[in-house]
This record gives C-alpha cells, sequence and structure tokens, in this order.
C-alpha cells in the first residue's frame, strides 16, 4: 500500500486487545531525543491507562532485535526527527512486517526534509513563504540581497527548532548559517512574515480546530515551544468561522500534498499585510508532551489526551506491510 492510499485508513478500535502489544519507540539518538522521552512516556502511561498492552522501547543500541523478538503487534512511533520522523524508521518497519503510526516512508521523508517540503508546495500551488538554499557561506550576502530581511535561517533536516536563528542585519547572516550547518549540510534561507503564527493539527484526515501562537521572544524557537511559560496559545484561535474552515482545507492540502498520513501537524503564517496565510512545515510526528500543541488542539474537541494517543494508534492499520495481522482490511 503507498503512502497515499494510508489516508484512507479510518478504522475504529473498540477493545484495548484488538492493538495486540504495542512498542511506543521512544529516545532515539536525534538531537530532539529529550522531547522524544517525554512524548513517549506520556504516550505509554495514556495507553497502559486506557488497558493497551504497551511497552517502551529506547531507539538506541539493538532495538531491532527487541523489536523482532517482543512479540510486537504494531508500533506507536514517539520518535522526533532524524531516525524516526525522516522515514528510516517506517522503511526498517515495512521491512520488519511490523505495522506502525502515521505516515509511510515517503510522507516522513519529505516532510522532514524542508527543502524538499517547499518544492513540493510550490509545485502544488500551495503558498509558502520566499526562500532559497545557502550552500555555501559565499552565497549569504546574495540570498540576502535577493530575498530581503528578515530571515530565518535553517537547518532542512531538523525538527524543534534546533538551529534555527532569526536574522534582522546582514552581518549577523554568516554565523546564523554556521549554527544552522553545523546540524545540517543543507541550509534553508526563508523571509520573515509579519504577521501571526497559527497551527493546523491533522487527525484521522480532518484538521482540529487551530491555534494561535503568541510569543514573548523575536520567534519561536526551542525555549518559547517545550520551556517558556511566556508563550501563549489562543484556541478558539479567534478567526471568523469561515476563515479558519479555509485555513484548515489548506493546512490538509499541505499534509496530503507531502504524502503525509494518519495524524501531525501543518504551520503557517498569515502576511498581516496581503492577508495571506504562507506554509511553514508539515510535521509527522509533533510533540506531545505538557507544551505540545495536537493535545491542545484535540482537548477543543472533547478529545482528551488518552483518547487522542489511542485514535493515533488506530493509525497503525493503515501501516503499508501488515504481515502480522494476516492482511487484515483497511475498512472500519
Amino acid at each position: 500500500m503507498n503512502d497515499s492510499l494510508r489516508t484512507q485508513a479510518l478504522v475504529t478500535v473498540d477493545e484495548p486487545r484488538a492493538f495486540g502489544r504495542v512498542a511506543v519507540l521512544l529516545g532515539g539518538s536525534s538531537a530532539e531525543r529529550d522531547i522524544s522521552l517525554l512524548t513517549g512516556a506520556a504516550v505509554h502511561a495514556a495507553l497502559v491507562e486506557r488497558g493497551v498492552d504497551a511497552q517502551q522501547v529506547d531507539a538506541t543500541g539493538d532495538f531491532v532485535t527487541t523489536l523482532m523478538d517482543g512479540g510486537f503487534d504494531r508500533v506507536w512511533i514517539a520518535l522526533h526527527g532524524r531516525g524516526g520522523e525522516d522515514g528510516k524508521l517506517q522503511g526498517l518497519l515495512d521491512s520488519l512486517g511490523i505495522p506502525y503510526t502515521g505516515s509511510g516512508v515517503l510522507g516522513s521523508a519529505l516532510a522532514m526534509d524542508k527543502i524538499r517540503t517547499k518544492q513540493v508546495l510550490e509545485a502544488s500551488g500551495l503558498p509558502t513563504p520566499r526562500w532559497a538554499q545557502i550552500a555555501a557561506p559565499d552565497d549569504c550576502s546574495e540570498v540576502a540581497e535577493s530575498l530581503g530581511l528578515p530571515l530565518f535561517i535553517k537547518p532542512a533536516r531538523e525538527g524543534s527548532s534546533i538551529g534555527m536563528s532569526k536574522v534582522d542585519n546582514v552581518q549577523d547572516l554568516h554565523s546564523a548559517w554556521q549554527r544552522a550547518a553545523a546540524s545540517d549540510s543543507a541550509v534553508l534561507a526563508e523571509c520573515g512574515v509579519d504577521g501571526p503564527e497559527y497551527s493546523a493539527s491533522i487527525l484521522k484526515g480532518r484538521a482540529l480546530p487551530l491555534i494561535r501562537i503568541d510569543i514573548s521572544s523575536s520567534f519561536y524557537d526551542y525555549d518559547a515551544k517545550y520551556l517558556s511559560d511566556a508563550t501563549r496559545y489562543a484556541c478558539p484561535c479567534g478567526l471568523e468561522p469561515a476563515m479558519e474552515q479555509r485555513y484548515q482545507a489548506l493546512a490538509l492540502q499541505a499534509f496530503q500534498a507531502v504524502g503525509a498520513a494518519g495524524w501531525g501537524r501543518v504551520d503557517f503564517m498569515v502576511d498581516a499585510q496581503r492577508n495571506e496565510p504562507l506554509i511553514l512545515e508539515v510535521n509527522t510526528v509533533p510533540g506531545m508532551t505538557t507544551h505540545s500543541l495536537v493535545p491542545m488542539a484535540a482537548a477543543a474537541v472533547d478529545i482528551d489526551f488518552a483518547d487522542l494517543v489511542w485514535q493515533v494508534l488506530e493509525t497503525s492499520f493503515g501501516s503499508a506491510n501488515r504481515a502480522r495481522q494476516g492482511g487484515a482490511s483497511d475498512a472500519a
């Protein structure tokens, strides 16, 4: 089953035993390990609370043997960043025949790569801020002249704003490139957008209520996302219903364009001068911590955390390789 067909899997499970034994893959060795540990612990506790036979598995060392010998029927992927969110783990699980939550190989790989995401969005006619790749430090001045300031400089394949900088002065551009390049050889420069930021959580084919993000810092960086109590989240987001529905539809388009499926999050900003939404990125394994956006959006439609975790686990019935399920149908 290809990634596009994974979006059709809208299975509803009534009994915890129907999931079988579940591995909650967490931790790993990416730069987002600490956040993954928090996500995985919260997910595991919620599954156990709901009666699911779940075990935490840290994706370090010989975790593949643990998966193969542990009698697991499916995996709840709680890994953020490289090795867990970029298609590599999804390909491994496909090869092992173990169903898993969320997007498949293609959707995971595309969404993790900000440059490829930009290219797919543009090819699909979807709005995104103007951008350029900085291949070498000598490109910095040319990129600044082409795009203008301010700019956001980002590693192409990192999450949680790791290695990201906001540049308001051209003399700071080189150091921002160095910081990003320390995390990834591919570096993206993106035009700054003057306007509010929103997040659209996606769950089983629908967009949940939007969240408006109000920050006290210069941009929504790692501290603002996970550590600061000064960041404010508005849900309801304050938009007129028709406008919110328009933005939700746009988020779903972006999610589907990169081949993502099951659950995730689409972040965008609205250009205040043009009143135009501009898609920033697609996340296929968003955080599930106390500061995370998907649980907030789910709560707005009376989906508590344990039920949200359960519904995400239901997306594992859409996995490409279902050998351990005996070829069970995707039909609900």
